[in-house]
């Protein structure tokens, strides 16, 4: 693995974090309901995982599905939440919260990151609903926040390439404390196109498939929740797609 290079997965499941593990992980951001873009997850969930792996666990701290624009009572949910992860044996939190106006919340996250205390924070893809990228990367640093997770402000960090260069050639000329991380739709050849094309060495993934129900009996009348959502399409971490990824990043012919 070449230096500096890492490669994160986002996991929801015990299953998924097994898979992750046996492709290669760096690391592992953990969620509950991937499908709808990822919650909070259970401190038991955390704890299956951890007592089966070595990987680091980042779990995702998002009360509920929908916008960034949290009440009172959900950051009190949140800090909760993160502290009773850190307990639990968490090894660095995933966080984000929007203003109205589209800046990031400074008071929300300084709250949040002081429920951390001294242990890594990743800025999610609120920052990707962020009015100014530029200045929420320079909010980013004052905060202490070590890692920004980002498709470049579009829906794959493919379309987003060109922000995703000048993101983190500021990052760069900041003194690198803040790591551009790169995801939405990562695989492995977007991993060494990005490479070429960025310099970018740290990605996000879940390189999942999916895995059909094992329900015989499927009640046609009954929904529990969207219709729009396949309840019997079970979204689960390939190994072998993160084992390319992994590849991918060492691969000699690209830079780093």
């Amino acid at each position: 693995m070449k230096n500096n290079c890492l490669l994160e997965c986002c996991v929801d499941s015990a299953a998924s974090a097994a898979e992750a593990a046996a492709g290669g992980a760096d690391r592992l951001e953990l969620c509950s309901g991937l499908v709808i873009g990822g919650i909070t997850p259970s401190v038991s969930l955390l704890e299956q995982i951890k007592n089966r792996s070595s990987i680091p666990v980042y779990p995702l701290i998002r009360p509920r599905f929908g916008d960034f624009l949290y009440t009172e009572d959900e950051f009190e949910q949140m800090c909760a939440d993160i502290r009773r992860l850190r307990e639990a044996g968490a090894d660095g939190f995933v966080i984000g919260a929007l203003n109205a106006d589209g800046t990031l919340n400074t008071d929300g996250l300084s709250r949040l990151m002081e429920a951390c205390g001294s242990l890594p924070v990743t800025l999610h893809r609120a920052f990707d609903m962020c009015r100014s990228a530029s200045e929420a990367l320079e909010t980013s640093q004052k905060l202490g926040i070590s890692t920004i997770l980002t498709s470049g402000q579009k829906n794959t960090c493919m379309e987003g390439l060109t922000l995703l260069k000048e993101l983190h050639e500021q990052s760069l000329s900041m003194g690198g404390s803040v790591r551009i991380m790169a995801g939405s739709g990562v695989n492995a050849g977007v991993i060494r196109t990005l490479r070429r094309e960025t310099d970018i060495a740290v990605f996000h993934m879940s390189g999942k498939k999916v895995i059909g129900s094992g329900m015989r009996y499927r009640n046609p009348d009954v929904s529990m929740g969207a219709a729009s959502l396949d309840e019997y399409a079970i979204w689960q971490t390939d190994a072998e797609e993160i084992r390319k990824a992994k590849l991918a990043l060492s691969d000699p012919s690209v830079p780093g």
